[in-house]
């Protein structure tokens, strides 16, 4: 998800998203724990949306 998408979304789904993206990525290591999953790199794209989304309600908190 690219920073342009994750300013646009209200406060409600900023908070939805960023459930599912950990829910996803705790799926995702889990996963790549017991067998190597095909595309690695989804982990990390996965990791780094869920910090923009912390950092987007985090910005959104401060104002």
């Amino acid at each position: 998800m690219k920073q342009s998408e994750i300013k646009d979304l209200s406060a409600e789904q900023l908070q939805e998203k960023l459930n599912e993206s950990k829910k996803s990525y705790l799926e995702l290591t889990s996963t790549h724990a017991i067998s190597p999953i095909a595309n690695p790199l989804q982990i990390r794209s996965l990791r780094r949306t869920v910090a923009r989304l912390h950092t987007e309600i985090a910005k959104r908190a401060q104002q």
